[in-house]
């Protein structure tokens, strides 16, 4: 072959290669099925898309979360993160609606004039509340003395949870009342069991932690040797009193003001006729309400000059056995106090009485159509508590009301606590349910949730608290303290 056939080979399988070349490339960019195409548009959207959506806590979040798939990210970050309800409006948590029961929301009622003050915003804040009943409160008589915890599960069983006071607050609830007996528990020279004061306090700073409101007070000492409000029993009233209350306002000082110590509950002449039975009258209880206006002051006095968050803190004070008609009667006083419109006023009104507590009635029903009788009696007492504190800017609260079951009557409970809670918000009240724990048998069966398990036994009854108890105060102006 000459010479110059070669050169025209060379270039002919040089042409040839070179087209190969150029051939392999292209066909390669057009292949579908190349990874370097499936992981391009994903990445984009991960990096670009889903960060648009995100709030700036969601970017952290997904950035440094250990390593995902990029296929994956996509479907779960650009969801919006999901927001807490506004305060003003009651959740549902865990609760389910029974079947058939309907749960009443009451639009009808008077809207009353509520003053725009802090301590009314308090109240509104606390929403509704649940009584820690028949746990703290139990006791053994009123001559033993009982070192350690073990009177918390005395009388229902059940030692107090956690998970109870997440579920309380799950269900929107604000308030817990964490009743406590003292007497079994204080020695000699009046100093209170140290297990049993610290038992009490990692109990409330758990619902503290909820960012609830906590009631703690003296529940079960109205004896005697501890707290009679007559002469004969004054002096040692006040001494151990005094004692106890300071005791517990150093244990609970540094708490911000979403604790609430409450001086007694219910005092009252035990034994007496007029035990549970007010009557301005009658010279036995005119004294007895003179002897709780004092102890009040030295509750006051006391908690005040243990100086702490205690300098300004809400307090609350009964009258006479915590009933509204005592509590309207002028022989209860407020206490005189160091700082403005911090005292709350506590009372305890299981009314209509034949349907809400009395166990040997028959009277079952309560039909907000028919039963205009019933509504009435609850809005007269009401009626008296506004017109003599609220109007006034006095804070009132229920701290114990409910309604017993008689058996197959949800329905009437239900719309019962509907009127009651929507009865008292209008007039700027708080009710707190009370609950001890009780189910079955012949007693006055309060129980709504099965401590336990942390599972609601009456979820109906605690949805129409929460569909009533901001009746009439969503548009209150005043802030509620800061937490």
């Amino acid at each position: 072959m000459s010479g110059k056939k070669r050169i025209i080979l060379a270039i002919a399988v040089v042409l040839i290669l070179a087209a190969a070349i150029i051939w392999g490339i292209c066909g390669k960019n057009q292949n579908p099925t190349d990874v370097s195409n499936t992981t391009a548009e994903p990445t984009a959207e991960l990096t670009t898309a889903p960060t648009a959506e995100l709030t700036e806590d969601q970017t952290a979040e997904l950035t440094e979360a250990p390593t995902v798939e990029p296929t994956e990210a996509p479907t779960e970050a650009p969801t919006e993160a999901p927001t807490e309800a506004p305060a003003e409006t009651p959740t549902k948590g865990s609760l389910v609606q029974t079947e058939g029961i309907i749960i009443p929301v009451i639009d009808d009622l008077k809207k009353f004039e509520i003053p725009d003050t802090e301590a009314m915003a308090l109240l509104r804040d606390m929403k509704c509340g649940w009584n820690l009943g028949n746990t703290f409160d139990a006791y053994n008589g009123y001559t033993d003395y009982f070192s350690g915890t073990g009177m918390e599960t005395s009388w229902v069983g059940v030692r107090t949870s956690r998970k109870l006071i997440a579920t309380i607050k799950e269900a929107g609830f604000n308030t817990i009342r964490i009743p406590v007996s003292w007497h079994n528990h204080v020695d000699e020279n009046n100093l209170i069991d140290r297990e049993w004061i610290h038992r009490v306090r990692e109990v409330a700073g758990w619902a503290l932690d909820e960012g609830m409101y906590v009631i703690v007070n003296v529940h079960h000492d109205n004896d005697k040797k501890f707290l009679y409000p007559d002469t004969a029993h004054y002096d040692r009233s006040a001494a151990y009193l005094t004692a106890v209350w300071a005791q517990i306002a150093e244990e609970f000082k540094d708490c911000d003001e979403h604790l609430i110590i409450e001086s007694m509950n219910e005092p009252r002449l035990v034994g007496t006729q007029y035990e549970w039975n007010w009557n301005s009258g009658v010279s036995e209880c005119r004294l007895a309400a003179k002897y709780i206006n004092q102890l009040n002051q030295l509750f006051v006095d006391t908690v005040r000059a243990s100086g702490g968050n205690n300098a300004t803190r809400y307090l609350a004070v009964p009258a006479y056995c915590a009933s509204p008609g005592s509590t309207v009667d002028q022989a209860f006083q407020l206490p005189q106090d160091t700082v403005e419109n911090r005292i709350i006023v506590s009372a305890h009104a299981y009314t209509p009485y034949n349907f809400a507590l009395n166990i040997q009635s028959s009277d079952r029903t309560f039909d907000l159509g028919k039963d205009q009788k019933k509504k009435e009696e609850i809005a007269s007492f009401m009626n008296k508590l506004y017109n003599r504190f609220i109007k006034y800017g006095v804070p009132v609260m229920m701290d114990e009301f409910g309604a017993l079951d008689k058996g197959g009557n949800l329905q009437d409970r239900v719309n019962f606590t509907a009127y009651y809670v929507a009865s008292a918000s209008t007039r700027g009240i708080t009710c707190v349910w009370w609950d001890n724990h009780a189910f079955s048998g012949n007693g006055e069966r309060f129980g709504l949730i099965k401590r336990s398990t942390a599972e609601w036994v009456y979820p109906d009854i605690v949805l129409a608290m929460m569909e009533n108890c901001l009746y009439n105060r969503e548009a209150e102006t005043a802030e509620a303290p800061a937490a």
